[in-house]
């Protein structure tokens, strides 16, 4: 729209950017988990849905629950890859951070799926030392 004052004209036009605010449902933790759970449990996953999920999950600014971390070590077993179990094991540990008490936890709470499946911690793999 130009409107003339005098000798100026002026130019007024819609503004150049808008808020839009996501009408996305909130996802809670327990329907976090259960995405999770179902991603990893897929009979069919391969190795890279396997490392493309764990990259993604990792990315989240959280901790993994043991019932996802459970379910992606399941994965691994079924792909027979012993080096992704033990990267998602290193990578559980660097995201505990400062955090000293919830690496042990998920390790004891994932123990008998750890002996189940034959998968050693890095810890028993002397990997702590290096």
């Amino acid at each position: 729209k130009v409107t003339f004052i005098g000798a100026l004209s002026v130019v007024s036009s819609p503004p150049l950017a808008s808020r839009c605010y996501s009408h996305a449902k909130v996802e809670t933790d327990e329907e976090f988990d259960a995405r999770w759970v179902t991603y990893f449990s897929k009979p069919d996953i391969d190795a890279w849905e396997l490392k493309k999920g764990m990259n993604t999950l990792i990315g989240y600014d959280l901790v993994p629950e043991a019932k996802i971390l459970d379910s992606a070590l399941r994965a691994c077993r079924r792909l027979n890859d012993l080096a992704s179990a033990i990267r998602i094991l290193e990578a559980v540990k660097d995201k505990s951070g400062p955090h000293k008490d919830i690496y042990p936890y998920l390790i004891q709470e994932l123990q008998p799926t750890l002996i189940e499946l034959g998968i050693s911690t890095p810890e028993d793999l002397g990997m702590d030392k290096l």
